[in-house]
């Protein structure tokens, strides 16, 4: 559980300890911010994330958890990605640009504050319109393809 009580008077040494405590939780913080997978509560932001470029035109952040995980991702304009399912359910969130989506075989277009659904095994596919697109992709299960070394394609 991820409470916490604030006592009503705290001795002048305990406050000491605390600031301690604080200044060594933020250097942990800094240190394990990139680790893919963690079982303690975490507070990161997306600059201390390390950036993965998993394709020509994509860049990719991950914080994954036990049971799901999110992804920012960065799309080049007029990037295509595929129609595709997976077992894994996820929900879409476009932050900035344009994307047309394809769901099920429908055509939809998601702007900025759009969230889209996709249930376990939804065929889905996107194109990126006229500029780059950026967008917060959450999932269940965690992805493991996602965490799996990738090796950039030589050719």
């Amino acid at each position: 559980m991820c409470s916490r009580s604030t006592p009503q008077a705290v001795p002048v040494w305990k406050r000491r300890e605390a600031r301690k405590m604080s200044s060594s939780l933020r250097e942990e913080k800094q240190v394990s911010s990139s680790a893919p997978f963690l079982s303690a509560a975490r507070h990161l932001n997306w600059s201390s994330i390390p950036i993965e470029r998993p394709a020509e035109g994509i860049e990719r952040q991950m914080v994954v958890g036990e049971q799901m995980m999110i992804c920012r991702f960065r799309f080049a304009p007029l990037l295509v990605t595929p129609e595709h399912e997976h077992l894994h359910e996820q929900m879409s969130m476009v932050i900035s640009g344009n994307v047309r989506f394809f769901v099920e075989g429908v055509e939809r277009i998601a702007v900025p504050g759009d969230v889209l659904h996709f249930p376990s095994n939804c065929r889905h596919g996107a194109t990126m319109l006229d500029e780059e697109v950026v967008l917060i992709d959450i999932f269940t299960p965690v992805r493991q393809d996602f965490l799996e070394p990738h090796v950039p394609n030589s050719e």
